[in-house]
């Protein structure tokens, strides 16, 4: 299951469960409807804390959906997880796909304020990794 919202910030995405590649590319297609290029500027909050590892077709889908986003303006993007397997599914993702630079991953179960702290990245750049502007 995926969610996207729109925030006064940029877009909440849920992503949950099981994905297949077909649930993805609806995401991808709804995302392509929702998010037109805008300019420089907006954030991307993705909570995947239940989502399941991802196969290799749904991993290429989700990797269109990140470079639609970049191309349409996203400035930062962090993503809130509660698996060290997907935590390294989706460094690996960002790599490949160019975004890894603007993208910080939030361990939830080691976090406490990880909501906070993604909302203070994406808004206002404070690295949560070194705990300043980056």
């Amino acid at each position: 299951m995926y969610k996207i919202e729109k925030k006064s910030w940029g877009y909440h995405l849920t992503f949950g469960d099981f994905m297949d590649a077909k649930e993805m590319k609806a995401w991808v297609d709804e995302s392509q409807a929702m998010v037109k290029p805008s300019g420089p500027g907006f954030g991307v909050f993705v909570d995947m804390r239940t989502l399941k590892p991802l196969a290799q077709d749904a991993q290429l889908v989700m990797q269109d959906g990140q470079k639609h986003y970049k191309a349409s303006g996203m400035k930062r993007s962090v993503v809130i997880l509660a698996s060290k397997l997907l935590t390294m599914q989706f460094k690996r993702i960002a790599q490949e796909t160019g975004i890894y630079e603007w993208e910080r991953y939030l361990d939830a179960s080691s976090v406490p304020d990880w909501e906070a702290k993604g909302i203070r990245w994406i808004r206002d750049g404070v690295d949560p990794d070194v705990g300043a502007p980056a």
